[in-house]
Protein backbone atom coordinates (compact mmCIF):
# COMPACT_ATOMS: atom_id res chain seq x y z
CA UNK A 1 0.00 0.00 0.00
CA UNK A 2 1.26 3.84 -0.77
CA UNK A 3 0.25 5.74 1.35
CA UNK A 4 1.24 10.02 1.10
CA UNK A 5 0.40 13.42 -0.11
CA UNK A 6 1.29 15.99 -2.53
CA UNK A 7 3.16 17.88 -0.26
CA UNK A 8 5.43 15.12 0.86
CA UNK A 9 6.23 14.20 -2.74
CA UNK A 10 6.30 18.18 -4.22
CA UNK A 11 9.05 18.69 -6.88
CA UNK A 12 8.98 21.00 -9.75
CA UNK A 13 11.06 20.83 -12.83
CA UNK A 14 11.99 24.48 -14.42
CA UNK A 15 12.77 22.68 -17.66
CA UNK A 16 9.36 20.12 -17.70
CA UNK A 17 6.40 18.73 -15.38
CA UNK A 18 7.29 16.30 -13.03
CA UNK A 19 5.84 13.00 -12.75
CA UNK A 20 5.68 10.89 -9.05
CA UNK A 21 4.71 7.67 -9.71
CA UNK A 22 3.27 6.05 -6.95
CA UNK A 23 2.23 2.64 -7.72
CA UNK A 24 2.31 1.01 -11.36
CA UNK A 25 1.27 -2.79 -11.83
CA UNK A 26 -0.63 -4.90 -14.99
CA UNK A 27 -4.21 -2.79 -14.05
CA UNK A 28 -2.94 0.71 -13.36
CA UNK A 29 -1.06 3.75 -13.29
CA UNK A 30 -0.81 6.71 -10.45
CA UNK A 31 1.23 9.59 -10.61
CA UNK A 32 1.09 13.05 -9.20
CA UNK A 33 1.74 15.65 -11.81
CA UNK A 34 3.54 18.74 -10.78
CA UNK A 35 3.79 21.36 -13.16
CA UNK A 36 4.44 24.92 -13.66
CA UNK A 37 2.99 27.90 -15.50
CA UNK A 38 2.80 27.19 -19.32
CA UNK A 39 4.20 23.41 -18.86
CA UNK A 40 2.27 20.51 -20.27
CA UNK A 41 1.50 17.25 -21.31
CA UNK A 42 1.36 17.03 -25.22
CA UNK A 43 -1.74 15.76 -26.70
CA UNK A 44 -1.59 12.37 -27.49
CA UNK A 45 -3.99 9.15 -27.78
CA UNK A 46 -2.90 6.43 -25.82
CA UNK A 47 -4.98 2.86 -25.52
CA UNK A 48 -5.79 3.40 -22.05
CA UNK A 49 -8.64 5.55 -19.71
CA UNK A 50 -6.83 8.27 -17.63
CA UNK A 51 -9.16 10.08 -14.90
CA UNK A 52 -7.27 13.27 -13.65
CA UNK A 53 -8.29 15.18 -10.78
CA UNK A 54 -6.56 18.51 -10.22
CA UNK A 55 -5.82 19.19 -6.56
CA UNK A 56 -4.16 22.41 -7.00
CA UNK A 57 -3.66 25.37 -9.34
CA UNK A 58 -5.65 25.73 -13.06
CA UNK A 59 -5.06 24.70 -16.81
CA UNK A 60 -6.32 23.21 -19.55
CA UNK A 61 -7.42 19.14 -19.96
CA UNK A 62 -8.02 18.29 -23.43
CA UNK A 63 -10.36 15.50 -24.11
CA UNK A 64 -10.71 14.63 -27.68
CA UNK A 65 -11.84 18.05 -29.68
CA UNK A 66 -12.89 19.63 -26.45
CA UNK A 67 -10.85 21.74 -23.90
CA UNK A 68 -11.57 21.85 -20.34
CA UNK A 69 -10.85 24.47 -17.75
CA UNK A 70 -9.69 22.98 -14.55
CA UNK A 71 -8.95 24.28 -10.89
CA UNK A 72 -8.95 22.56 -7.66
CA UNK A 73 -11.48 19.89 -7.63
CA UNK A 74 -11.91 19.58 -11.16
CA UNK A 75 -11.92 15.94 -12.81
CA UNK A 76 -11.70 14.75 -16.50
CA UNK A 77 -12.13 11.00 -17.50
CA UNK A 78 -11.00 10.45 -20.87
CA UNK A 79 -11.38 7.14 -22.38
CA UNK A 80 -9.09 4.97 -24.11
CA UNK A 81 -7.90 6.23 -27.67
CA UNK A 82 -8.82 9.65 -27.34
CA UNK A 83 -6.84 12.86 -27.43
CA UNK A 84 -5.96 13.78 -24.48
CA UNK A 85 -3.18 16.44 -22.70
CA UNK A 86 -2.86 18.86 -20.03
CA UNK A 87 -1.54 22.20 -19.99
CA UNK A 88 -0.94 24.63 -16.91
CA UNK A 89 -2.04 27.97 -16.57
CA UNK A 90 -0.50 28.53 -13.02
CA UNK A 91 1.07 26.17 -10.71
CA UNK A 92 -0.72 22.98 -11.22
CA UNK A 93 -0.81 19.80 -8.68
CA UNK A 94 -2.92 16.80 -10.11
CA UNK A 95 -3.16 12.99 -9.49
CA UNK A 96 -3.57 10.96 -12.98
CA UNK A 97 -4.92 7.21 -12.94
CA UNK A 98 -3.96 5.48 -16.30
CA UNK A 99 -5.65 1.85 -16.35
CA UNK A 100 -3.70 -0.09 -17.88
CA UNK A 101 -0.77 1.49 -18.20
CA UNK A 102 0.35 2.82 -21.25
CA UNK A 103 3.28 1.49 -23.15
CA UNK A 104 6.74 2.63 -24.53
CA UNK A 105 5.06 3.51 -27.51
CA UNK A 106 2.38 5.13 -25.98
CA UNK A 107 4.87 7.70 -25.01
CA UNK A 108 6.73 8.85 -28.22
CA UNK A 109 4.14 11.24 -29.00
CA UNK A 110 4.35 13.11 -25.42
CA UNK A 111 8.61 12.96 -25.80
CA UNK A 112 8.28 14.40 -29.64
CA UNK A 113 5.75 17.16 -28.22
CA UNK A 114 8.37 17.94 -25.28
CA UNK A 115 11.13 18.11 -27.21
CA UNK A 116 9.81 20.57 -30.09
CA UNK A 117 7.87 22.55 -27.19
CA UNK A 118 4.51 21.66 -28.60
CA UNK A 119 1.19 20.80 -26.99
CA UNK A 120 -0.94 20.52 -29.95
CA UNK A 121 0.33 17.51 -32.44
CA UNK A 122 0.44 18.54 -35.98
Amino acid sequence: MVATDFDSEREYDSDRFRARVLHESDAQKVVLGYFEPGQFIPVHAPDSDVAITVHEGSGIVREGDRSHEVEPGSVVVVPAGEARGVRAETELEATLVTAPPPGEAAHEPVRRGLAEGTFEPE
